[in-house]
């Protein structure tokens, strides 16, 4: 795909069908822009800014998040509000009783889907991302939990698309992308599979050491609260988060001690 591309019914503008889905969903207070300092995010508040729409755009600080994409934003996107979370993510693991994985992820909920309460939300999301937002999400959908309407007006663009807008804007980008990450969110993130997590606590050490002390912080209060566990101490929660039920495979290196 491109984002202009030729078409036995004429030209199909890409760009152009996006404004005006900006323009036809306004609402008069302005959207509630969510903004996570990503590529879909800055295509997104350019886009916004194209159509000449109100908004307030808002960055969920998480506190795992990547220094690199924190320095991004402040050097790009000063307008953006960060809006800190009432629980950070220590907070919210130690009140859990466990590390968030791929299926159960409470910390996207707390931290990241928040916000915009009774508001209309533009937000980046893609069918590409994945089979499931495919066959799932909507260009205008409801959000009972948290009574919000969701507008996704970049939902049918490729990564294609969202590079080339970029560059054809010549639209600044998290350093990030150049080293090879292909999405940027919490440092060790379990939605980034094994590999992800193992290049991030590679690539930012210091936050490796937080998730072991969290996760020891977590089995303290396990113990007070009186409940059994089979791991038996904090890197073996840390094995088992990023490799499994089995954890290390047998001659693996502890990362850092």
């Amino acid at each position: 795909m491109a984002l202009i591309e030729p078409r036995l019914d004429g030209i199909y503008d890409r760009v152009a069908i996006a404004v005006e889905r900006l323009r036809s969903f306004e609402p008069e207070e302005g959207y509630y822009l969510a903004f996570s300092g990503g590529k879909d995010s800055i295509t997104l508040k350019a886009l916004a800014d194209e159509a000449g729409v109100k908004y307030d755009a808002h960055y969920s600080v998480t506190t795992v998040d990547p220094p690199e994409l924190l320095r991004f934003m402040r050097e790009h996107h000063n307008d953006v509000a960060w809006d800190r979370p009432p629980k950070t993510m220590i907070q919210l693991v130690v009140h859990d009783g466990g590390p968030p994985t791929r299926l159960i992820r409470y910390c996207c909920r707390a931290l990241k889907e928040r916000g915009g309460e009774g508001r209309k939300v533009l937000t980046g999301i893609r069918w590409a991302e994945s089979p499931r937002r495919k066959n799932t999400r909507k260009l205008v959908e409801p959000c009972y939990s948290t009574h919000r309407s969701l507008v996704n007006p970049i939902i049918d663009w490729s990564d294609d698309d969202v590079w080339e807008f970029i560059r054809d804007r010549e639209l600044p980008y998290c350093s990030l992308y150049d080293e090879g990450f292909k999405r940027l969110g919490c440092v060790m993130c379990p939605m980034g599979n094994k590999r992800g997590m193992e290049r991030d606590a590679a690539r930012w050490p210091r936050f490796y050491v937080i998730w072991l002390r969290t996760f020891d912080l977590m089995l303290k209060r396990r113990e007070e609260m009186g409940k059994t566990t089979t791991w038996q101490n904090a890197q073996g929660v840390m094995d088992w988060w990023i490799y499994g039920k089995h954890g290390a495979p047998e001659g693996q290196m502890v990362l850092f001690e």
